[in-house]
């Protein structure tokens, strides 16, 4: 095995989620439910924005890009999910494995820069109102977004460049139903422990944080308007519990499976579901669709329409 550079498994067994037929069922219906949620509820967003000129503003500009991410994050892993749900034997090819750990791990790194991005309008938005316009300037806007995905792209590639190069010829029996770096490693025919902790830190690294300046930046938020509103946080905490609720539940399963090393267990197949599918679907109801300049623009969207 010196020296082997080519693998010659060529597919790779998804053990995907188990359960009783009629648990499958309901899985494969409730996911397919969400799935058809996250691409209306985000497509919708991401046409409302670029149709009403009165969503023109930084905010929206992100939310939009924040939509399409999400569409492609759910599209790269939840139709193989609910298509495999309800079949025995649950094979994808070696290079389909490869391509889903990539577009999962871009996508995802991207999300979390801006998710930062975002964080960093609403905090210039209540903590530095005058320079609000400076701060989130248009060009400034683009760059955040390019940066985001600069970064992500950084990421994968940064992981993908150990893994291409590990031998694989034994195991291909993955206990999950999709490829992620973690579990593809373990099936390497050499000594990958130091492709694992490196590939585990770098995401853990980033999941920390990124989850750390978004902590921060809501820490600073609600300081401000405690002291602008003499102590009156009800107000500042409901309209930012929605926002945290959803960080919270975006970046625990990424912090609690990349911040150990070697897997041993399943539980990330149940916790990834969360990112997958309920977070997409998610976003467009507490990011937009509660917000009421979304609900005006989409009022004068139907007017429009019923003309």
């Amino acid at each position: 095995m010196d020296g082997l550079n080519v693998s010659v498994v060529s597919e790779f067994v998804l053990l995907g989620l188990s359960g009783s037929w009629e648990t499958k069922v309901f899985l494969t219906l409730t996911f397919s439910l969400l799935y058809l949620g996250i691409i209306l509820g985000n497509l919708f967003i991401v046409f409302l924005v670029i149709a009403d000129s009165h969503l023109h503003s930084p905010m929206y500009f992100l939310l939009a890009n924040l939509s399409l991410i999400d569409v492609g994050l759910s599209c790269t892993t939840v139709p193989r999910m609910v298509t495999d749900l309800l079949k025995e034997h649950k094979v994808i090819s070696f290079q389909s494995c490869m391509a889903q750990v990539c577009f999962i791990h871009i996508m995802g790194g991207t999300e979390m820069l801006l998710l930062v991005a975002m964080a960093f309008g609403r905090y210039a938005a209540i903590c530095k109102p005058l320079h609000y316009l400076t701060m989130m300037s248009p060009p400034k806007c683009i760059l955040f977004v390019v940066l985001s995905w600069v970064t992500g792209v950084i990421h994968v590639m940064s992981q993908f460049s150990l893994i291409i190069n590990l031998p694989f010829c034994g195991p291909n029996t993955i206990d999950s139903f999709y490829c992620d770096f973690p579990r593809v490693i373990q099936l390497a025919c050499s000594d990958a422990a130091k492709f694992e902790f490196f590939g585990t830190a770098n995401s853990g690294f980033m999941s920390m944080v990124t989850f750390f300046l978004l902590f921060l930046s809501y820490v600073f938020i609600l300081v401000t308007v405690w002291k602008r509103s003499s102590g009156d946080l009800s107000k500042a905490l409901g309209t930012l519990l929605a926002h945290i609720t959803v960080v919270v539940l975006f970046f625990t399963p990424c912090i609690f499976i990349y911040m150990w090393p070697f897997p041993t267990s399943s539980i990330d197949k149940y916790m990834f579901r969360v990112d997958f599918a309920i977070t997409p679907a998610l976003n467009p109801v507490i990011y937009t669709l509660r917000n009421k300049d979304v609900q005006i623009a989409a009022e004068r969207l139907r007017k429009m329409a019923s003309l």
